[in-house]
């Protein structure tokens, strides 16, 4: 299993980690609930031959920082990739996103514009179409008090299988990859701080501006999903005046797990197209700031 070294740097007084190899131009990949920047790790070395490519741990996952009482609203979440972005150096890139990251991609696009070549939302959050359905309980307030460790990685150990179609994908191995971050008590907390986050407010918020986003966008789309329901794909591709969609067959929500080669040779065969790199060069806005390798 192919795990690049984390590196890390801070913003705004929190260590945020993020993963990145190769040059050219620049890609960011942003993952959701309950994973982490790993989701990529299959998709990142194809991805670096021809590009800079990044994949940061959004705030309160991964191995970036778990503060008690920050905001880790979508909202928030696309203001810190738009400030990692100035922390390395970046003044627009090519953004690839799954699930709630999908929701901050969305927002970067609406709020951010000039900051973004092209997007690929992949099983992404839109409209009022999460939380899961299952979550909803375990967002009241101390829902987590009457659950212990044990308890809490056992539920995650069933969860994550409900998230592909074909369960061999999903492994001991791969599950051990996600819940390393959540099983400790301090995960557990910041899980549990993240699920009362996960609410449509601002997706719907951000509806009506989706006709105006100018990106090019790939919509892909598990026909198989039960968390994000594939009635929403279509929904999402309507909004996105320059927006196709792409059915990945007989996968579920989790589908990078399930089609890493099909799904990295979509996304490439997207960002390359009506692209001539040699001569859209990045524009960098500094050099890179503030960051260190582990």
């Amino acid at each position: 299993m192919n795990n690049p070294q984390a590196k890390f740097t801070n913003i705004k007084g929190h260590k945020i980690s993020y993963l990145e190899e190769g040059e050219g131009y620049p890609v960011i990949l942003i993952h959701g609930i309950p994973t982490s920047n790993l989701m990529w790790r299959n998709i990142m070395p194809e991805l670096a031959k021809t590009r800079r490519v990044i994949a940061p741990d959004l705030l309160n996952y991964g191995q970036s920082d778990k503060p008690d009482d920050a905001n880790v609203s979508i909202e928030a979440q696309s203001r810190l990739i738009v400030k990692l972005m100035s922390q390395l150096g970046l003044e627009k890139a090519d953004v690839v996103a799954h699930d709630i990251g999908g929701g901050v991609a969305q927002l970067i696009g609406v709020n951010y514009p000039e900051k973004v070549r092209k997007l690929v939302l992949i099983d992404s959050v839109c409209f009022d179409s999460w939380p899961v359905p299952g979550f909803i309980p375990l967002q009241e307030e101390g829902a987590e008090e009457g659950m212990s460790l044990q308890e809490f990685v056992k539920m995650m150990r069933g969860f994550m299988p409900l998230g592909v179609h074909n369960k061999s994908a999903m492994t001991d191995e791969v599950i051990d990859l996600y819940l390393g971050p959540w099983s400790t008590e301090e995960g557990k907390k910041a899980f549990f701080r993240n699920l009362r986050r996960l609410n449509p407010e601002y997706p719907k918020a951000i509806a009506s501006e989706l006709k105006h986003l100018p990106h090019e966008t790939l919509i892909m789309w598990a026909d198989k999903d039960i968390f994000q329901k594939p009635t929403y794909a279509s929904k999402l591709k309507e909004a996105i005046p320059k927006a196709e969609l792409v059915w990945i067959k007989d996968s579920g929500h989790w589908l990078i797990e399930e089609k890493p080669e099909e799904i990295r040779q979509l996304i490439l065969n997207f960002l390359n197209k009506n692209s001539t790199l040699n001569n859209d060069v990045p524009v960098f806005s500094s050099s890179p700031t503030d960051s260190h390798s582990k």
